[in-house]
């Protein structure tokens, strides 16, 4: 995140030499002399504003404009139960349960995935957002294609850019707020999901995937 204060920092340490300097060289400013009764006199003043662009990407825990380093987590259990009941196997041994001979089914749980909020702000432009594969989603024996975690947004306004296998993805544009495609504000909710596509072998599965949001 840029959140434009570098400039601004910079300005106190040159005004102080600016003092300095006056000290030792005559002042230069507009100046007009008029002559006769009623006759005006005037100088002009010119003025600059710089305004530095900015993005902020928010993604889970943080609030504007503090920029916050926590790395949230969007976790899912595959618990098994056994057709015939369902019953959900008891571990132990010689244990009863009513089965009808079929295999388990494996259910994602939490069902409904898993929300996160999401913010964007921008002044520079169309705002554009890429997901990339940076870690991928292994047991350290076996993976899990990354892109059976799956992204809906509850704001087309603010969509999910697609998580690739690997490395980076397509982006998604942000539809901006005000001043044609200058200024971008939106807030969402994010709902992650896991596709749980095929069976996997049993393992703690972990991957990680950086969002970034960029403009012009």
């Amino acid at each position: 995140m840029r959140n434009g204060r570098g400039p601004f920092a910079a300005v106190a340490p040159l005004c102080a030499a600016a003092l300095v300097a006056a000290a030792h060289a005559p002042v230069r400013a507009g100046t007009a002399t008029t002559t006769g009764l009623g006759v005006p006199a005037s100088t002009d003043l010119k003025f600059t504003i710089n305004i530095d662009k900015f993005v902020f990407f928010r993604l889970g825990d943080g609030a504007w404009p503090a920029v916050n380093g926590t790395v949230n987590t969007a976790a899912f259990t595959l618990a098994p139960t056994i057709p015939g009941g369902p019953t959900s196997p008891v571990t132990g041994n010689n244990t009863a349960a009513n089965w009808n001979g079929g295999a388990p089914v494996l259910a994602v749980s939490p069902a409904a995935g898993v929300k996160l909020a999401v913010e964007v702000r921008s002044n520079g432009g169309q705002v554009a957002l890429r997901a990339t594969a940076s870690t991928p989603l292994t047991s350290g024996s076996n993976t899990i294609p990354m892109s059976e975690i799956t992204i809906a947004s509850d704001d087309a306004t603010l969509p999910a850019p697609p998580i690739p296998n690997a490395g980076a993805g397509t982006t998604v544009n942000v539809t901006p707020t005000s001043f044609g495609t200058l200024v971008t504000q939106r807030a969402a909710n994010w709902t992650f999901s896991y596709a749980n596509l095929t069976s996997r072998p049993a393992g703690l599965y972990t991957g990680q995937v950086t969002f970034t949001a960029s403009s012009p």
